[in-house]
């Protein structure tokens, strides 16, 4: 379980901005922060990792304390069990991949961790090398693994795909939610890719100019109805055609192709490059727009 009020004045591009926000989440999950760049989600992420300090406020994982600024208590971040992935890796050059892993490591742990890491994340083929000589992807797996070498109890991934292809952000995402469920992580995650956050999230933080606004479930804060079925997938639509006294939908989902048949009416209220989340509904599949 993690607790936090955090207070602070922030600087934003509108200008002063405070942040002011309380909030738990409970042991296991995957929350994803969302909203508007400057609203407030990284700096909330530093000052869970005691990067960055609140004016007033607390912070307690797992019944201890981490932050009581009115006791005076403040954990340094190395005492702090939080791994921290940002989107540009943060590796370094001159060590290899295995090196930079066994750099995490806290004094006298053992480093079996970092072998488990190794071939949980399939770096083995890779581990000889150094991060020069690596693919963007390759290079956040390897700062995957390191944030997991101290076996944190919060993993923080502040948008750590978002320079990736959509190929490579898909594979990634998997590694995440294996890690997650494998070590029973409790994960925070930015991110405004709503594929990603439908795939990864239990649950959505909405914060908008320093507060949370919403908290939910993807389906709950996004879609205007809840949608059972066998499955359901976020994509874009690519293109809209008529045939005859229809219409065919074409979604992209992933990689993928998806046709869905809508009548007038559906199509209204639809447009090319929308996010939608598709789902089988009476094994029919049916379109649902996303609301941001």
């Amino acid at each position: 379980m993690i607790r936090f009020s955090l207070h602070k004045k922030l600087k934003a591009s509108t200008g002063d901005m405070q942040l002011d926000v309380e909030c738990h989440i409970d042991q296991g999950k995957l929350v994803t922060l969302f909203g508007e760049s400057g609203a407030g989600k990284t700096s909330i992420l530093r000052m869970l990792a005691g990067l960055l300090m609140p004016e007033k406020g607390t912070i307690e994982v797992n019944n201890s304390v981490w932050l009581d600024t009115q006791k005076g208590i403040n954990l340094k971040p190395q005492q702090r069990k939080t791994g921290y992935v940002f989107q540009d890796y943060a590796l370094f050059p001159n060590m290899t991949v295995k090196e930079n892993l066994e750099y995490a490591l806290d004094k006298n742990q053992d480093i079996g961790i970092v072998k488990e890491l190794i071939e949980i994340i399939e770096l083995t083929d890779l581990q000889d090398r150094k991060p020069e000589t690596l693919s963007g992807g390759q290079k956040q797996r390897i700062a995957l693994a390191r944030a997991l070498v101290r076996q944190p109890q919060i993993l923080m991934l502040d948008e750590p795909l978002s320079a990736l292809d959509r190929a490579m952000r898909t594979k990634l995402q998997d590694y995440i939610l294996h890690v997650h469920r494998k070590y029973n992580l409790t994960t925070i995650l930015v991110s405004h890719e709503m594929s990603e956050i439908f795939k990864l999230s239990d649950e959505i933080l909405v914060l908008e100019n320093g507060t949370i606004t919403r908290q939910g479930t993807p389906m709950d804060i996004f879609t205007n109805r809840h949608i059972s079925g066998k499955f359901q997938f976020t994509g874009e639509i690519l293109h809209i055609e008529k045939e005859d006294i229809i219409y065919i939908i074409s979604v992209l989902i992933g990689n993928n192709l998806v046709k869905v048949v809508a009548d007038q009416s559906e199509v209204q209220q639809f447009s090319i490059g929308e996010k939608v989340l598709v789902a089988s509904k009476a094994f029919n599949p049916m379109i649902e727009k996303i609301n941001h």
